[in-house]
C-alpha cells in the first residue's frame, strides 16, 4: 500500500500515519495492532524489523564485553527496513499517547457503538489473512483455524481479574501483552483488562508515572524479545499454517467486540440502539472493503505499467 519510494518525504509520512492507527487501537480492549498492522500491509516487515533489531541487541551483550566490536550488532540493525519502520514507530507512539487521552475515554463512554465500529472493521479484515497465506487452504487448515477461533473466543470471555498495580506485576503484564500487540487476533490492552492492569497502565500514561511505565516498558522489551523471534522464525519457515493460526484468533477474538456484552463479558442477543449499532458495524465493514479494493487496483496499475514496453510507459508517462 505504501507508495514505492520508501525515501520520499510522501512516504515518510503516510508510514507515521500508518503507525498512528497501530498505536491508536493499542488502546482498545480487543483490538489488535498486529490485525491493523495486517490490513496496512505492513505486519510482515515490522515482524522482521523487530526481530534483526533483538538479534542486534543479543550480539551486542555478547561481543562488546569481549572486546569484538559492535560490527555485527551493526550490520544486523542495517537489515531492517528503517525508512518504512522508524517513521511508523514514531506514528505509534504518538499515537499511544494521545489514545490513552482520546481514545480510550471515548471507548470507556461509548462502548456499544466503539465496539460495534471495530467489530465490522476485523470481520471485513479477515479476508486479508485468508487471502494471503500463499496456499489453497485445505481440511485440515480449517481445521486449525478453528481450534485457534475456539481458543481465542474461550479467552476473550474470561472474567477481568483484580491485581494491585506495582512495578513487579506491571512488568510481566507488559511481557504478556506485548506479545498480543504482534499477534494478529489477540489484542494486548484486552489482555492487560484481563489481568486487572489496563487501567493502571493508562492512568501511569497520562500521570507520567515514570516508575509503572518503565516497568511496564522492560516487560515489553522482555517479551517482545523472546516472542518475536519464535513468531518471525514461523512466519520463514512455516508461513502457510502461521497465517492459517492467524485467521482463527482474529475470527475466535471478535467476541470481545460484541457490542451487546456486560462487564463480566456476558453476551447478549441486540437490544438497545440496534439499528445506529449496527450501521457503525457496517460502516467498519465497508472501510476495510474499500481500503483492499483500493490497494488492488493500485498494485494491478502498478503491474500493468510494469508490463509496458519502456516506449509505451513514456507515453502512458506524458498522457
Amino acid at each position: 500500500m505504501a507508495p514505492s519510494n520508501s525515501n520520499s518525504l510522501g512516504t515518510r509520512a503516510f508510514n507515521v500515519f500508518r503507525g498512528g492507527l497501530i498505536g491508536v487501537v493499542e488502546v482498545v480492549p480487543g483490538v489488535s495492532g498486529g490485525t491493523v498492522a495486517l490490513i496496512i500491509g505492513a505486519y510482515e516487515t515490522l515482524i522482521n524489523a523487530a526481530g534483526h533489531i533483538t538479534s542486534a541487541v543479543r550480539l551486542a551483550i555478547s561481543d562488546l564485553p569481549r572486546g569484538r566490536g559492535g560490527a555485527r550488532a551493526k550490520e544486523e540493525l542495517r537489515r531492517a527496513d528503517w525508512p518504512m519502520v522508524l517513521p511508523m514507530m514514531i506514528g505509534m507512539v504518538c499515537a499511544l499517547a494521545l489514545g490513552a487521552k482520546l481514545v480510550a475515554p471515548l471507548v470507556e463512554n461509548h462502548q456499544q457503538y466503539a465496539f460495534a465500529l471495530f467489530f465490522g472493521l476485523v470481520l471485513a479484515s479477515l479476508y486479508i489473512p485468508y487471502t494471503h497465506s500463499g496456499q489453497r487452504w485445505k481440511p485440515l487448515n480449517y481445521l486449525v483455524a478453528a481450534a485457534m477461533g475456539l481458543g481465542a473466543f474461550f479467552l476473550t470471555g474470561l472474567t477481568p481479574a483484580e491485581v494491585t498495580a506495582n512495578p513487579l506485576t506491571v512488568f510481566f503484564g507488559g511481557s504478556i501483552a506485548i506479545c498480543a500487540l504482534v499477534l494478529p487476533g489477540l489484542s494486548g490492552s484486552f489482555l492487560l483488562l484481563t489481568m486487572g492492569l489496563y487501567q493502571p497502565v493508562i492512568d501511569a500514561a497520562n500521570d507520567r508515572d515514570l516508575a509503572l511505565l518503565g516497568s511496564f516498558a522492560l516487560g515489553c522489551a522482555l517479551g517482545l524479545g523472546l516472542f518475536v523471534k519464535v513468531l518471525k522464525w514461523v512466519l520463514e519457515h512455516h508461513h502457510h499454517i502461521a497465517i492459517v493460526v492467524m485467521t482463527g484468533l482474529m475470527a475466535g477474538s471478535m467476541r470481545a467486540l460484541w457490542p451487546w456484552q456486560d462487564d463480566d463479558r456476558n453476551m447478549y442477543a441486540p437490544g438497545d440502539g440496534a439499528p445506529a449499532t449496527f450501521t457503525l458495524m457496517a460502516f467498519g465493514f465497508a472501510l476495510v472493503v474499500t481500503v483492499i479494493v483500493a490497494e488492488r487496483r493500485i498494485r494491478q496499475a502498478k503491474e500493468r505499467r510494469a508490463a509496458l514496453p519502456e516506449r509505451g510507459r513514456r507515453k502512458h508517462a506524458r498522457v
